[in-house]
């Protein structure tokens, strides 16, 4: 045996302690318990946020999921050079392309992701604070979003009288209210559409308006796009 062997083989076994010293199984145990305590507070959070149209229950468990990966790979690469090199080769040939139709959605990735990568680096004081902070910034917003809900109001009309007259209902029964489209056709009315905010949820405004004479159909969808102040 030469000596390049003799160095290549202690620089191996130098790195090889390291990890085993460093990684025991309380260390493993409380990243991975934390790690999940964090991964039920972002599940919770997401779906007490979630505003779209169809909530995907399997995309929130896989957040839980994320952050579990997140920390079991970093614990492997921050006790075992070698294999973090070897992590690294393999993570670089892996693609993913799921589109993330709402933005919101790619915040609790980066956050099931980061969380999962400072829990597995044991900095569980800045894990739990961070996650604390993130999930109450979430929450307060998602608060003032649900209390001023946008929607789409579409009304048909045969007159513009008819039409005067759902402008002022609109106007009184709305915080605000824009118009975003009408359309005229010959012989068939006119249909528009706007965008309104209700005061403190209330619909019943739809009942009147559609009570109007010259009126002939009224629609109310829920509206998850941004409204100009």
């Amino acid at each position: 045996m030469g000596p390049q062997d003799i160095l290549r083989r202690s620089f191996l076994e130098q790195f090889s302690a390291q990890g085993a010293e460093a990684l025991n199984i309380w260390a493993i145990l409380i990243s991975f318990g934390m790690a999940l305590i964090l991964g039920a507070f972002i599940f919770f959070v997401y779906k007490y946020t979630f505003g779209g149209v169809m909530y995907s229950r399997t995309f929130n468990i896989s957040l839980i999921g994320l952050t579990l990966i997140s920390t079991f790979i970093l614990l492997a690469v921050t006790t075992h050079v070698i294999l973090a090199l070897g992590m690294v080769g393999a993570l670089s040939i892996v693609r993913f392309r799921t589109a993330i139709k709402d933005p919101m959605d790619l915040v609790f990735l980066f956050w099931a992701i980061g969380a999962g990568i400072v829990v597995g680096a044991q900095l569980y004081p800045l894990a739990i604070l961070g996650s604390l902070i993130i999930g109450a910034m979430l929450v307060v917003t998602n608060q003032r979003i649900t209390f001023d809900a946008p929607y789409l109001v579409v009304i048909n009309c045969e007159n513009q009288t008819a039409e005067s007259d759902c402008l002022n209902i609109l106007k009184s029964a709305a915080k605000k209210a824009r118009l975003k489209s009408k359309v005229v056709a010959a012989g068939k009315g006119t249909e528009f559409i706007f965008e309104i905010r209700t005061k403190a949820d209330n619909t019943g405004f739809v009942d009147e308006v559609s009570k109007i004479a010259g009126v002939t159909n009224v629609s109310l969808v829920s509206y998850n796009g941004e409204f100009l102040d």
